[in-house]
């Protein structure tokens, strides 16, 4: 069963957000190779959002990856609360008809470089 951990509110005030990003950025890398690659944002189109959300779904789930490119990304997967086990179980629709194949969603940009440079995080 999955441990639910009580975070607060969905909504992060910016100066905590501050802090979190901060502490992301600041946690220890490997080597210098992984910090000079390192994401620390992506770019979510929200076509992507909205075909995920598109779903009879409970919550939505975000798997790290590297594309094809070698960007890191990230692949949306909704996902349905068992009630039995309490864990939320990874939902998939199915793809075009080319591929005939479950699908996951993707099309974020990694930031840097699709950053904004002016915003505070």
């Amino acid at each position: 069963m999955s441990k639910e951990t009580k975070l607060g509110s969905v909504e992060v005030a910016l100066k905590e957000a501050k802090v979190w990003v901060d502490k992301y950025r600041k946690a220890p890398v490997e080597n210098e190779e992984n910090r000079k690659n390192r994401t620390n944002a992506y770019l979510i189109p929200l076509q992507t959002l909205k075909l995920v959300l598109d779903q009879d779904i409970d919550a939505v789930r975000a798997y790290k990856g590297i594309n094809n490119a070698g960007e890191q990304v990230l692949l949306f997967v909704g996902t349905k609360l068992d009630k039995e086990t309490g864990i939320y179980r990874d939902v998939f629709k199915p793809g075009n008809e080319l591929e005939n194949d479950e699908v996951a969603y993707d099309a974020t940009r990694p930031c840097p470089p699709n950053g904004d440079p002016e915003s505070p995080l």
